[in-house]
């Protein structure tokens, strides 16, 4: 029966327990008893086959829980004071890189998008892929029709992959059926299955391999790199003559694929490349490219020291936040992965259960990886490359006259005055997809609109035209009816329909 060892148990299989020097005896005696417990998942697991991909899974688990281990027992935190902007040449403005119609590197290129997530934020049952956006396509058929259309218009063979979740890749799999007979290569894989954490006792919560399924998690997208190479979908995309692929966030409907980028991976010798843009007060949270003793790294605001905090928000400090579309050159994930070179800062994701148990699910990011990548650098991009619908709001925007839309592809309706797009907060009235849909007859026509709140029970009749900031708040027990064909420009609607100037 194969189990996970001890250092010294097995020195040449890659997932034997790490070799890290433990500072305290807790971390030794949680390592010990956290292996102990895998292993006894893994003899349940009574397949041959099954039972090597899932000590395979187990074994990456308990390299990133040793880490965790490692880190916690040593204080391991990032020093601020060696926290600096990155020096010009490793952010590339996108305006100094050529704009190319046609890219010869076309055909070695590969797009993947991180297909992870549920749509339970919005509403939603299943991947949120599936939810529709944009006359009738769903995120997936966007995708796939860019990429379509790319392959007939440039006569090219770019696949598509998407990277699943267990919590999405059964019915991701049954809608792409509906594919078959388009002019696109539609490739699938799963990203690992971890167990969780029990807070307390610092052992996992699953008590059988198939138990259920809230005991376990997918581990954040930096699983990306281990996942390809695990699923053989990275040696096929060599063996096939692909060198590059371009990953993304499924949600992010501004990821398009750039010809100019492309080439300018190519030219750089880049091996990956992280697409940023400017930072706004939207996007404090952000990810962020920062020097650290001379080597260009991600920093999450999940690894910022709390004291620091705000200045992480800060936008005059750090003016720049990672979009999460990303290049790489796949014969350098292979040696990353194949040489054990990957170390991921460790994100703890604190959770608790439907029945009160505190667990950690330890995660990674796929941006973080940027740091073991050669020449290695970002590329700052326009906003429209950054489109992500991450609530209704979002999708209030996308679904407005504010885009046109062309082979799948949003762009900026030529008549909008201005670059930037609206602030635009709707209340929780409009938080699930359904109740937002209910509530516009359709959508309105915002092309001159800067702000807008909603909150409330509020209603939308056809043909309303919002412009500069409009803010509509019905107060609990009423409901307020914007009238079909209304022009609301810098009022304050209140709960009796009263408009007041603003």
């Amino acid at each position: 029966m194969a189990h996970l060892t001890p250092s010294g148990g097995q020195p040449h299989h890659p997932h034997t327990l790490s070799t890290l020097d433990f500072q305290g005896a807790s971390s030794a005696a949680a390592a010990n008893a956290m292996r102990t417990e895998l292993n006894r998942l893994i003899s349940q697991v009574k397949d041959e086959n099954e039972r090597k991909l899932f000590q395979n899974e187990m074994g990456n688990f308990f390299l990133l829980f040793n880490r965790w281990l490692a880190e916690r027992s040593k204080g391991t935190k990032i020093n601020w004071d060696k926290v600096n902007s990155p020096p010009e040449d490793q952010v590339v403005p996108y305006d100094s890189i050529p704009k190319v119609e046609s890219s010869p590197h076309l055909n070695k290129l590969a797009v993947l998008k991180l297909n992870g997530g549920l749509g339970t934020t919005m509403g939603c049952v299943g991947p949120k892929s599936a939810i529709e956006v944009r006359d009738g396509m769903t995120f997936l058929d966007l995708s796939v029709r860019q990429i379509e259309y790319l392959n007939k218009a440039k006569n090219v063979n770019v696949p598509f992959i998407l990277m699943n979740s267990f919590n999405t890749d059964d019915e991701t799999k049954r809608i792409v059926q509906k594919y078959a007979t388009h002019n696109i290569e539609i490739m699938t894989f799963n990203q690992s299955r971890y167990p969780r954490v029990n807070k307390d006792s610092l052992l996992p919560t699953p008590r059988h391999p198939n138990g259920d399924i809230a005991d376990w998690y997918p581990p954040g997208h930096g699983d990306l790199f281990e996942s390809l190479s695990n699923s053989g979908l990275l040696d096929q995309l060599i063996a096939d003559g692909k060198e590059y692929v371009f990953v993304s966030n499924v949600d992010n409907l501004g990821a398009t694929v750039d010809e100019g980028i492309l080439n300018h991976m190519v030219e750089s010798e880049a091996e990956f490349l992280m697409e940023v843009t400017d930072k706004t007060r939207a996007d404090i949270k952000g990810g962020t490219l920062i020097d650290y003793e001379g080597q260009i790294r991600l920093l999450e605001i999940a690894q910022v020291p709390s004291e620091h905090v705000e200045d992480f928000k800060s936008i005059k400090k750090f003016k720049i936040f990672n979009t999460n579309n990303l290049w790489v050159n796949l014969k350098a994930i292979k040696r990353v992965v194949e040489d054990r070179e990957l170390s991921l800062e460790v994100i703890v994701n604190n959770k608790t259960t439907e029945s009160g148990e505190k667990v950690i699910q330890l995660e990674t990011a796929v941006g973080a990886g940027i740091k073991h990548f050669h020449n290695a650098h970002g590329v700052n991009v326009p906003r429209s490359r950054f489109l992500p619908v991450k609530s209704t709001s979002d999708l209030f925007l996308v679904t407005s006259d504010l885009y046109s839309l062309t082979h799948g592809e949003l762009s900026i309706n030529p008549k909008r005055m201005f670059n930037t797009v609206p602030l635009v907060k709707l209340g929780d009235h409009f938080k699930k997809v359904n109740g937002f849909l209910s509530r516009f007859k359709n959508p309105p026509h915002i092309l001159e609109l800067d702000h807008l709140t909603v909150t409330g029970d509020v209603s939308f009749g056809s043909d309303v035209v919002l412009k500069g900031t409009v803010i509509i708040v019905a107060n609990a027990g009423s409901h307020i009816d914007i009238p079909s064909g209304s022009i609301l420009e810098n009022k304050v609607v209140s709960g009796n329909l009263h408009i007041l100037d603003h």
